[in-house]
This record gives structure tokens, C-alpha cells and sequence, in this order.
């Protein structure tokens, strides 16, 4: 049967047309939910006078009520904060909460019901698919803009000025300064990440937090003020050959306990510096920070269980998380 390619779509082919209009459709919904934030920050100058700095970055709405979704960095010292919807009302915005090794913070608005965006799953994504990252990009007039690509990297950890950031998405799609505190949408138009950073002087690599991660934040401090983080109480060494090798470990993965915090939930549970930490509530413990994100999952008062190695011996400790000091 012969093929012909018209207008994009395969004729005389059993190849369905692609049709973007339901991309544009989720774009589009996932869109009224984006917000421009606007700050102004006080500076002293060298002169020692106070000076109005404006600042500006996007944020989603994760709820009809108002609460809004945005970066840390994005509202950081800011004296006043401004939010204009996509429909082009303006409201003024309240701090409910941040966190700022997430760089996550959650404002407020009362301004009546408000379009949320609809949530994805950030647990199973696949490096490739398309994604979409929506903002307010320097600032500009006329509502949120849109731009595409891939997800090029997942799980990965980088050093900025505000520390170490982990666990986060690397994607293609451009993301230009006011663009953070935006959401990362799929083909559906669900959110399955906050856009937070740029590399400057890079081509073509923008990173967003994973949405289960910003709304674990989200939800603690609209309930509590702040975020509950759970807590081992250990320092670990993530292990290879060489590091077997070094302590004459019997094995080449795993946790080396490195230290204990004194009544800590590990403390509190027996395990001692030396032993090493094989499992993870039966899943395989590869590294430190493969550990730590499985923690970051549990809630406070879980129990979890451990299978631990102390020397030559395998045993199982069943560990209470605490909630971090």
C-alpha cells in the first residue's frame, strides 16, 4: 500500500493522525492556573538607606481556596507580594509557609474561588516524554507563556546558592528567569513538577521539583506552618568495591553507618557506627541518598524496618521515625 505524508498526517497508512488538539486543550486548562508573583524586597545600599527592589516569578494554584504553589527563592525576604491571575485579577498575597531546602513556599490569596491546577504522580515518569513548562518568563504582559521538551534526567542533585538541591527533574524545556515557581506539565496537562532553576550560560538544561515532594511541603505547612520531616537520626557512606575494600566490608552495596545521633530512632532502635544498612522496608538500600529519599516519603511515628549487617550477622530492626530536630 503506498504511503503518502499530507499535511503531517501518514495517508493510506493504518498510522493514526496525530492530532494536537487535545495537548493544546490540557495546555490551555493547566494555563488558568498559573499566577505571576511579584515581590518587593528591601536592600540596604552602601549608604545604609533602604531600597525597593522589585522582584518577580510564577506560581500554581494548587487550590480552589487560593493557596498557591511557588519557589522559595521567589518570595525570600519579600515585604509585600503581589498575585495577578491569568484572567488578569490582582490580589494581594500571604505567606502561609516555606521551605527552603525544597525551595518550596506556599502563599495565599483570598480573592474567592480560584481555578487549581490538576496534580500528576511524579513517581513514575520516564526520561523522554514530552513536558511542558509554564510561566510568567521576565515578567512579561498577556498571561502565562508555554514551552516544551523532554525530560532529559530524573533524581538528580545540584549545588546552588541556596545548598544542595535533590531529587529533582532535569529537563530541556526552556525555562528563562520568572519562569520559577511555574508548573511542569505532561501531554494531560497535569502537574508533575515546579520549575525552580536555571544553569546560566547552559544550553538546554532547566530543573523542577517532583510534585509529590512539593505537595508533601505544601500540605504540612498550609496544616502546620512547616514542613515535617522525618528522621533516622544516622550518617551514612554510600557503598562501592572501593570502599568495601577500604573497611573489608563483606559487601559491595549498601549504607556504612558512619554515625548515630544520641536518642535518635536508629539510636533508640540498637544500631551502632559499623553496622550497615542492607534494606529498606525489604527494598534494596544502594546508596545514602537513595536512603534519605525513602525516609522523606515516610510520615512521622511510621515504623519502618531495616535489615541491617553487623559483622557477620544479619538482623532486622524495626525503626520509628521521629520527626527531624
Amino acid at each position: 500500500m503506498e504511503v503518502k505524508k499530507i499535511a503531517g498526517a501518514y495517508v493510506g497508512s493504518d498510522m493514526p493522525a496525530f492530532d494536537e488538539s487535545s495537548i493544546i486543550e490540557a495546555i490551555e486548562k493547566a494555563s488558568k492556573s498559573v499566577v505571576n508573583v511579584s515581590t518587593i524586597k528591601l536592600f540596604h545600599n552602601i549608604l545604609l538607606r533602604a531600597v525597593p527592589v522589585k522582584g518577580v516569578g510564577s506560581g500554581t494554584i494548587i487550590n480552589s481556596k487560593g493557596y498557591i504553589l511557588t519557589n522559595n527563592h521567589v518570595i525570600e525576604g519579600a515585604g509585600r507580594i503581589a498575585v495577578t491571575l491569568a484572567d488578569g485579577r490582582v490580589a494581594e498575597g500571604r505567606l502561609v509557609g516555606r521551605c527552603p531546602s525544597a525551595d518550596i513556599a506556599v502563599i495565599k490569596i483570598d480573592i474567592g474561588e480560584v481555578p487549581a491546577a490538576e496534580l500528576g504522580d511524579s513517581e513514575d515518569l520516564k526520561v523522554g516524554q514530552t513536558v511542558y513548562a509554564i510561566g510568567n518568563p521576565f515578567g512579561l504582559t498577556g498571561g502565562p507563556t508555554v514551552t516544551t521538551g523532554v525530560l532529559s534526567a530524573l533524581n538528580r542533585s545540584i549545588r546552588s546558592e541556596r545548598g544542595i538541591m535533590e531529587s529533582l527533574i532535569q529537563t530541556d524545556a526552556a525555562i528563562n528567569p520568572g519562569n520559577s515557581g511555574g508548573p511542569l506539565v505532561d501531554i494531560n496537562g497535569k502537574v508533575i513538577a515546579i520549575n525552580t532553576a536555571i544553569i546560566p550560560f547552559a544550553q538546554g538544561i532547566g530543573f523542577a521539583i517532583p510534585i509529590k515532594l512539593a505537595e508533601k511541603c505544601a500540605d504540612d505547612l498550609i496544616a502546620y506552618g512547616k514542613v515535617l520531616r522525618p528522621w533516622l537520626g544516622i550518617s551514612g557512606i554510600s557503598i562501592n568495591r572501593a570502599v568495601a575494600a577500604h573497611y573489608n566490608l563483606p559487601v559491595e552495596q549498601g549504607v556504612l553507618i558512619a554515625g548515630v545521633v544520641a536518642d535518635s530512632p536508629a539510636d533508640q532502635a540498637g544500631i551502632a557506627v559499623g553496622d550497615v544498612i542492607l534494606k529498606f522496608n525489604g527494598a534494596d538500600t544502594n546508596a545514602m541518598e537513595n536512603l534519605q529519599r525513602e525516609v522523606i516519603k515516610k510520615g512521622i511515628g511510621e515504623k519502618v524496618i531495616l535489615t541491617i549487617m553487623r559483622g557477620p550477622r544479619k538482623w532486622t530492626a524495626e525503626v520509628t521515625l521521629k520527626e527531624a530536630p
